[in-house]
């Protein structure tokens, strides 16, 4: 196989969205211009663990990150910026716990002015779920996810929360108004 031959290109599909296809051997394209590239056959395990990982330090980091996060990070992915369990004029991460439709949450929460008006918004994860993460399970997260797949509730509101979005990844991000 030649190195044109080997090589990859993005293109557009009709969507809009990139696509990876292999370079036909008319296409040249040249070293540092490639912005994508063909995962083989023999390389799906490792991708998958890739993706596996990449998706479980999105989520601890969505529940307020730390160590959780860092366990999943290469040093080019910024490892080294959640390897503190704590920030700045905080106790800890992860210090928000809800139940919302029944269901237990831990995550983060942040106050902020939203044209003027105080707002609350807690972002978390369902607690076994986040367990899996927190203790390196990703195959258990995985599993246990699917397993509840369609299980979530749809309803957009729930008792002190005015807005509240539940993934089927297991996250939520919940809003209400804070009373001054």
């Amino acid at each position: 196989m030649t190195s044109t031959a080997a090589a990859t290109r993005q293109t557009i599909t009709p969507t809009g969205s990139p696509a990876l296809c292999p370079t036909s051997e008319n296409a040249v394209v040249k070293p540092g211009k490639t912005t994508a590239s063909q995962v083989l056959p023999d390389s799906y395990a490792w991708f998958s663990i890739v993706l596996a990982r990449t998706e479980a330090a999105t989520l601890t980091a969505f529940t307020g990150g730390g160590r959780p996060t860092a366990q999943y990070l290469t040093k080019e992915q910024g490892h080294r910026h959640f390897l503190h369990d704590t920030r700045t004029g905080t106790v800890q991460l992860r210090d928000a716990k809800h139940a919302i439709h029944g269901i237990d949450f831990v995550g983060t929460d942040h106050i902020y002015r939203l044209n003027g008006t105080r707002v609350e918004a807690f972002s978390g994860l369902e607690r076994s779920l986040y367990e899996h993460l927190h203790y390196g399970r990703v195959n258990e997260y995985r599993r246990e996810v699917h397993d509840l797949r369609g299980q979530w509730p749809d309803r957009s509101t729930s008792g002190q929360w005015s807005a509240v979005s539940i993934r089927a990844d297991g996250t939520v991000l919940a809003i209400r108004l804070v009373q001054e």
